[in-house]
Parts: structure tokens; C-alpha cells; sequence
């Protein structure tokens, strides 16, 4: 079946009697942008790594941020990344991004689309597609509001009155908002997210249509990764939990095949922040939705391993990470914009397990984020925590200790198979911004904090300084991860059974094996390789030592890479 046919079934699926009229309006979309092709699509390999950052977190001056970004990344990482996700560069009235005022205009406090294409030259460049809601002080949403033609639909009206018990939540938040038309007719308003962040409704043909629009805008602008923020929530019938409905697979579906026709070489990402099981399945079939999923459970299984010494858990989930193609990979990351998510936990630790991390990140400095559960009423979300900080809350603060077990997390990250994604945050080694949590009243704001780039480099430039014991042996771990075969995101990957202290995989490529092996706490340990195919001397390519097979020394908080050669 052609995308063009996998198209119309969808769209008949999704409309019904409308969905020719759909099917109409999508082909005129995909005709305007056909020249735009750039080539069969490409699949993932070990140099992919992906720097996540905003726009405007490092500052210079008068230079507008994103050229300050551009001119950082070309100077200090080319070989460690590939790649840089933009978080929201447009212009926006809340949540840092996530409220967007216009999807076709860069912000102009921190550049504009040269800047952004400037960045796509020399990186694949990763957007994100914001599609599930928009901001309520978008020209969009005053055209909905005085009633223009094409955007009477464009938002989703609820009876006050309506049972929507069943709904999965996400915040603490009511889910309905009240607004009144020019009209003078008061409307109810489905935001799942705040207030300010109106849901759009995918119902409507019109929105679908200008979504699609918008997300080959972005291909035309030289994205190559499109994130697809807050999908899982896309679609919304009453009745159910309007979480992950067989529409929004659809939808995603849907988006996969308009790439397949227009940009093949583009990868889909889904952002769903849910417990495992139901992230992996916006891989479909491993060929008809997301080329990629957000690992959320990653993050949270990594800190709980840190701060039980005890990697069990760990080792025992890191066993089940398979995905349905070789088209298909895991966005492995332990930071972002946002904070550590530990919804993904549920079924895998219980529910006291993750009270006791909530507990430890507050004693950390950080917060707690609740959403509703049905039930059992406000429950933990996300620890609002830098994972830099997280990782200093097994032990001293600060110190050399504290960046090597930071670096040990990271190690285990990017050992795993699929495509590493790494906060620039992390990268500097940056701590808690209490600072920015007060100012703003926002407990996100903890990992977002602005930076001057001579603060940055004058730390970087001393090797007392925190950020410069973490930026440097990180940037050269991920260098050296970008020259190994075995980290090919479909290498073979086997967890090994060693004690609880070490976290262990066996990565086989044809052209390599390489043994990873990371020591997450407590006493140093003599490993024998041996038993799982370790033969004669094996190269450490993190520290270039070389080591006997059978006696392989580490220490607390060390990360080995051991390939098998002769001195």
C-alpha cells in the first residue's frame, strides 16, 4: 500500500463521510511541498547524539542567543553531538515554550529562521511540533473566538456539566476553562495543561489541515527530527481516560505517512510521559508511526538505581528494551527541559519506592509535581530537580565524588541501545536554580536557568570548578561513544548478571563487541569477564588502559568500555 493510499484509509477512518474532503485537503498540502523531498530515509547510527537545549540558555552581549548556541556548539562540541533540539523557539505567553503564539515566527528576542537553518547546516536540526494545544493569546485562538471562517472548530467545547471523571490527568489543573466569545456566548474549554495552553481539535478537518501545514513548514525550514509534544493526549472522547485513543495512533499514523510522501529522511519523535509499556506503543508497527519514543523511564529507574546502590531493578527493565524494526529506536535521556518524570515507573517500583524519591529530590532543594489520579487524589508526576543534583543526593555535594557518580549515570544512558539525547544543562554540569523557582513560581524553572557565556567558559577554563569536571570527561565520553560500533542503536545488547553494585551490558556489532560495565555505588570490585565471552586482554576505550579478562578492576562510580584486542 502507498502512503498516499495508507492516507485516504486513515483519513476515511478518522472523518467518516468527510473523509474525501480530508483526503482533498491534505493532498493540496502535500502537492505545495512535494519538491521539498530530500531523499530516502536514512536510519540511525552510533554518531547519532542529540544536545537538547533551548534557544536562549546561553547569552553574549547584544548577540541574538540562538547565534551564540550556534557559535558554542561549532566551537566546543562538533565531535561529541550530531545533532541539536531546539526547544521552542517561537513566540509563546507561558510555560517557556509550550504556549505558542505562533507556529510560524521565531521569537525575535532570540533570532530568527536564518539563525535556525544556520543551525540545521552544521547539525541535524530536531523541532518541536507542539500539536496538541496553542496558546490562548494566538491570533489563532482570537479568530476562534470572534467566529472567522476556518476557525469556528478549532478549539474543543465541553458541557460544564459532563462527567469527565475518567480522564487521565496530567497537573493538578482543572481540566475545563470557561471563555466567552465576541458573541457574548460562554464556552467551556478543553486544556489539559493550563488555562493558557488551549486544546485543538482534531475533529475538524480545518485543524488537521493546518497542523500538517505547519509540521512541513518545519521540514521546509531543514528540520530532521520533529518532536511531537503531549501526543498521547491528542484526541478526546467523553467517556474515556482520552489518553492514547485509537485516534491519536491514527493521527500519528497519519503524520508518519504525509513524511513518508514529502520528507522521508525525517524521523518522528513521541513525547508521551507514561509507564512503559504504553510509550513503546507509538513504535506501531515498526514502520507506521514514530520512528523514535521518549525512554521516560530511563531517568527515574537510573536515580533510584544511584540511591539504593542496587541496579537489579535496573538491569532486569534494561533486559526488556526491544523495539518492532530496525527503522525504529528509543530516545534514550536522563534530563530536559522538564523534570524527571516518574509515571513511567508505575508496575516497575511500588508506589512507596517512588514517595521515597519524591522525599529525596525535596531534600535535594528541588519540588514535587502532582497531577490527579482517580481515586486516590493528588499523586507524585515529576521531581523538579536537575539530574546533576539527583545525582548528589546518594552522598557529598559538589565535589569530585558527586561528578563521578553524575558521570557514571551518563555512561549507563549512553551504553544503551537507541539515540542519546543530553541536556545542555547537564553537559555544564549545572545545579538547582532556586533562584529562577522563586522568581517565577514555576518549580520547572530549576533546570532552566539562563547562562552568560563568559561565566560559562571562565568555569570551563578552571579544572577546580564544577562544570569543568563535568563538561570535559562527558564531552569525550560521547566522542568516544560516537566511534564505537557495538553503540549502534541495533547492536545486539545483552544486560549481564553481575553483583547489584554494577550495572553491566555486552554490545555486539559485527564489526565490534564492547562490554560496558558501571559501578553505581559501594565497594571497588574485580570483574571476570570471562564467563561472558571476555577473552585475552580487553581495551578500555574511555581510560586506555588495558586489562586481563579475567581481572578487570572498578572502582566506585567508574565506567569501563572493554573491547577485546592485543596490546
Amino acid at each position: 500500500m502507498t502512503a498516499m493510499h495508507t492516507i485516504r484509509r486513515l483519513l476515511d477512518a478518522l472523518y467518516g463521510a468527510h473523509g474525501g474532503r480530508a483526503f482533498d485537503r491534505i493532498s493540496g498540502i502535500l502537492a505545495a511541498y512535494e519538491t521539498r523531498t530530500t531523499g530516502s530515509g536514512r536510519g540511525f547510527s552510533e554518531r547519532d547524539v542529540v544536545l537538547i537545549t533551548y534557544g536562549d540558555t546561553l547569552r553574549a552581549g547584544d548577540e541574538q542567543p540562538l547565534g551564540t548556541l550556534h557559535r558554542f556548539a561549532k566551537a566546543r562540541l562538533a565531535e561529541a553531538i550530531s545533532a541539536i533540539h531546539l526547544l521552542p523557539f517561537f513566540p509563546y505567553s507561558s510555560d517557556d515554550g509550550f504556549a505558542v503564539c505562533d507556529y510560524y515566527a521565531v521569537d525575535p528576542a532570540i533570532g530568527d529562521w536564518e539563525m535556525v537553518e544556520r543551525c540545521g547546516d552544521d547539525f541535524d536540526l530536531m523541532v518541536d511540533f507542539v500539536l496538541n494545544h496553542i496558546s490562548s493569546r494566538s491570533r489563532w485562538f482570537s479568530d476562534y473566538l470572534s467566529e472567522q471562517p476556518g476557525f469556528t472548530d478549532l478549539a474543543i467545547e465541553v458541557d460544564p456539566t459532563a462527567d469527565l471523571s475518567a480522564v487521565v490527568r496530567p497537573r493538578a489543573l482543572p481540566l475545563l476553562t470557561p471563555f466567552t466569545k465576541q458573541s457574548g456566548r460562554q464556552v467551556h474549554l478543553w486544556t489539559t495543561f493550563s488555562a493558557d495552553q488551549i486544546d485543538l481539535n482534531y475533529k475538524s478537518v480545518e485543524v488537521l489541515g493546518k497542523m500538517v501545514e505547519v509540521l512541513l513548514f518545519y521540514v521546509s525550514r531543514g528540520a530532521r527530527l520533529i518532536r511531537m509534544d503531549a501526543v498521547a493526549y491528542l484526541w478526546k472522547r467523553l467517556g474515556t481516560r482520552c489518553i492514547h485513543l485509537p485516534q491519536t495512533h491514527d493521527v500519528v499514523r497519519l503524520l508518519r505517512a504525509v513524511l513518508d510522501v514529502v520528507a522521508p529522511d525525517v524521523w518522528l519523535i513521541t513525547e508521551t510521559n507514561v509507564p512503559h509499556a504504553e510509550n513503546i506503543r507509538y513504535f506501531g508497527n515498526g514502520t507506521d508511526q514514530a520512528q523514535m519514543v521518549y525512554n521516560f523511564t530511563l531517568a527515574p529507574l537510573l536515580l533510584h538505581a544511584f540511591t539504593t546502590a542496587d541496579s537489579r531493578v535496573l538491569s532486569k527493565w534494561a533486559a526488556t528494551l526491544t523495539t518492532p524494526s530496525d527503522r525504529t529506536a528509543f530516545f534514550n535521556f536522563t534530563a530536559s527541559h522538564d523534570g524527571i518524570g516518574v509515571r513511567p515507573l508505575e508496575g516497575i517500583l511500588p508506589a512507596t519506592e517512588i514517595d521515597r524519591l519524591a522525599g529525596l529530590a525535596e531534600k535535594g532543594g528541588g519540588g514535587v509535581s502532582l497531577r490527579h489520579s482517580a481515586g486516590s487524589g493528588p499523586i507524585p508526576y515529576e521531581l523538579n530537580i536537575t539530574y546533576v543534583d539527583a545525582m548528589g543526593l546518594a552522598g557529598p555535594w559538589g565535589g569530585a565524588l558527586h561528578a563521578a557518580r553524575f558521570l557514571a549515570s551518563q555512561a549507563i544512558q549512553l551504553c544503551l541501545p537507541g539515540v542519546p539525547g543530553v541536556y545542555l544543562h547537564s553537559l555544564l554540569g549545572s545545579r538547582n536554580w532556586r533562584e529562577g523557582v522563586a522568581r517565577t513560581g514555576q518549580a520547572r524553572s530549576i533546570n532552566r536557568e539562563k547562562l552568560r557565556l563568559e561565566a560559562v567558559n571562565a568555569a570551563l577554563a578552571d579544572v577546580r570548578n564544577f562544570r569543568s569536571r563535568i563538561f570535559f570527561p562527558y564531552c569525550r565520553m560521547l566522542a568516544v561513544r560516537r566511534q564505537q560500533p557495538a553503540f549502534h542503536p541495533k547492536a545486539d545488547c545483552q544486560v549481564l548478571p553481575l553483583q547489584p553494585n554494577l550495572f553491566a551490558v555486552k554490545r555486539q556489532a559485527d564489526q565490534q563487541t564492547l562490554f560496558a560495565v558501571t559501578h553505581i555505588g559501594g565497594a571497588s570490585v574485580v570483574l571476570n569477564l570471562q564467563p561472558f565471552g571476555g577473552v585475552g586482554r580487553l581495551h578500555d576505550v574511555l581510560s586506555g588502559r588495558w586489562f586481563e579478562a579475567a581481572r578487570v578492576p572498578v572502582n566506585a562510580y567508574q565506567a569501563v568500555w572493554l573491547t577485546p584486542g592485543v596490546a
